[in-house]
C-alpha cells in the first residue's frame, strides 16, 4: 500500500501592474532529489481527491513510483476521497493515528467564474497547514489550483513538471529532516 499527502501551495495572483512573470509561469527550481535509502521502511499516506481524478490519480501514480524510488521498503497506503475540500478531514484523520511518518495531499482544483475554487482552495491550504504545525507530521500540500485543463496536464499528466514526483521528493526529504529533532 502506499501513503502520501502532498501540501502544494497554488499560484497566488498579484494585484495590479504589479504582478511578475514568475506568477505567470511555473518555477523551474525544484527541490534536489533525496538520495535512495534502501534500509528504510518509512510509511506515507496519500490522500487523493476523486474530482478530476485523471488528473490526480497521474498524481498519485508518480508520487508512489518516485517514494518507492527513493524508499523501496516503504508503504504508501492511498486514501480517496470525493473532493479537495474532504482532504484536510482524512489527511487530520492519517496524523491522529500517528501510523504515518508523513502525508501527501493530492487534488486539482479548475479555477471558474466564481470564488468558489479559490475559497476551497484557501480553506484546504490553511487546513492542511494547521494540521501538519498540530501534529508535527510533514504534510505536502499537491492540491493545485490552476486556471485551465492544460496547466492541469502540464503538472499532473506529464513527467518534466509532474507535482507527484515533487510532493514524494518533498515528503522523503521533510521526514528525513525532521529527524534531526526527535
Amino acid at each position: 500500500m502506499v501513503n502520501l499527502i502532498a501540501l502544494v501551495a497554488h499560484d497566488v495572483s498579484l494585484h495590479g501592474v504589479e504582478k511578475s512573470r514568475k506568477s505567470v509561469f511555473m518555477d523551474k527550481q525544484f527541490p534536489t532529489r533525496p538520495s535512495i535509502d534502501a534500509r528504510s521502511s518509512r510509511s506515507y499516506a496519500i490522500v487523493a481527491s476523486e474530482f478530476n481524478k485523471d488528473l490526480v490519480q497521474s498524481l498519485a501514480d508518480h508520487a508512489i513510483a518516485e517514494l518507492i524510488s527513493l524508499e523501496p521498503d516503504a508503504v504508501a497506503d492511498v486514501f480517496w476521497v470525493p473532493g479537495s475540500f474532504e482532504i484536510p478531514l482524512f489527511v487530520q484523520a492519517a496524523a491522529k493515528s500517528r501510523r504515518y511518518d508523513a502525508v501527501i495531499a493530492l487534488g486539482v482544483i479548475l479555477q471558474g467564474e466564481t470564488a468558489h475554487a479559490t475559497l476551497v482552495a484557501d480553506a484546504v491550504t490553511h487546513a492542511l497547514l494547521n494540521i501538519s504545525l498540530e501534529y508535527e507530521l510533514p504534510v505536502v500540500h499537491e492540491v493545485l489550483l490552476v486556471n485551465t485543463l492544460e496547466q492541469a496536464q502540464a503538472r499532473c499528466m506529464g513527467t518534466e513538471h509532474n507535482r507527484g514526483v515533487e510532493a514524494a521528493k518533498a515528503a522523503v526529504s521533510a521526514t528525513r529532516n525532521l529527524l534531526v529533532f526527535n
